[in-house]
């Protein structure tokens, strides 16, 4: 009888156990997949884009930061060129709200020339002679988007991004170069002002609370996330996700002085899943180990002291990504 018991219990174990690992092999598989790489080398960044297997379409562009002059922490041409060649790209931009090298075009023109973007591929200004508005699922503080016109003329988007600190988003990331990154001169400043002007002169004056402006940055990237993908006819992904995290400075690529970096160059990341994206790069800054001549302390602090993490759980809340994930490390 008792050994009899003993198996019966053994058998309910053993199936129990099974269960649970059938439970946790289908949460897995559910999670968002973020790809890896240590390696930040032209030949990487084709790998780590090919690996998320979506073939772009019609007219492609790439999103990056042409950084502000000054500023030698953005991407570079030698870097992301064989990207856009490999795509027949065209690197995208849209001007700032702040003044700086960048909020003329004709500056920007200068600065995009000084930095060599104009040598490995065609260059757009999205925003050079004029805007437009998409739709925002979430009206919390925004009633459309603003973003440079011409993104009308894209039928796929690479959102090549330099994962780094910023001055009053915290961090910057795949979110920030779509929500701010892809919206007009007045786009920005609606961002900032969560909704309430459009005008860069009296910007200032309307900056918003701290959380309404993340949540705005949270609800123009979904925008623009949902602009793109609804250009497909078959529900194939239209924009794809890449986070560099090299030269790690806590201040943004848009700062024409910025800090030293203090941490380590950490690799290449790229998803389908923007949310996942970022979160994976923050928890790799957060979870990083300090060791003699790489901190993760500053870029920490300006994260977390502008509060700047709160994107990942809000964007999640409103339908954007996933903040769980899984790495998937490249060979």
């Amino acid at each position: 009888m008792a050994a009899a018991a003993a198996a019966l219990l053994m058998t309910g174990c053993s199936k129990s156990q099974a269960a649970q690992a059938e439970a946790s092999e289908a949460e897995a598989d559910s999670l968002s997949v973020v790809y890896f790489t240590e390696d930040i080398t032209p030949e990487s960044l084709v790998k780590i884009f090919e690996a998320l297997g979506v073939e772009p379409t019609g007219n492609v562009c790439v999103k990056i930061s042409t950084g502000e002059s000054g500023n030698g922490h953005y991407l570079k041409p030698a870097l992301i060129g064989d990207l856009v060649k490999k795509v027949d790209g065209t690197i995208v931009e849209c001007c700032t709200a702040y003044g700086g090298s960048r909020q003329d075009p004709k500056l920007h023109w200068q600065t995009i020339k000084d930095h060599g973007f104009d040598t490995i591929a065609k260059v757009d200004i999205m925003d050079e002679f004029g805007e437009m508005q998409i739709p925002v699922a979430d009206t919390t503080h925004l009633r459309f988007d603003l973003v440079g016109e011409h993104l009308a003329n894209y039928d796929f988007m690479i959102n090549l991004a330099h994962f780094k600190g910023h001055q009053m988003g915290g961090f910057g990331g795949v979110l920030k170069n779509a929500s701010i990154g892809v919206a007009s001169t007045g786009g920005k400043c609606y961002i900032h002002s969560a909704g309430s002007t459009t005008d860069p002169n009296v910007l200032w004056d309307n900056i918003a609370e701290q959380n309404d402006f993340i949540e705005s940055m949270a609800a123009a990237a979904q925008g623009v996330h949902n602009y793109m993908n609804g250009k497909s006819a078959d529900g194939t992904p239209r924009v794809v996700y890449i986070d560099v995290m090299n030269n790690m400075s806590v201040d943004c690529d848009c700062d024409g002085h910025p800090a030293a970096p203090e941490i380590e160059d950490m690799g290449i990341l790229a998803s389908l899943d923007p949310v996942a994206l970022d979160q994976a790069c923050w928890d790799k800054v957060r979870n990083y180990t300090p060791k003699e001549g790489s901190n993760n302390a500053p870029l920490v602090e300006r994260v977390t002291s502008r509060h700047g993490e709160y994107i990942l759980p809000y964007s999640e809340q409103i339908g954007l990504g996933s903040t769980k994930y899984k790495i998937v490390t490249l060979p």
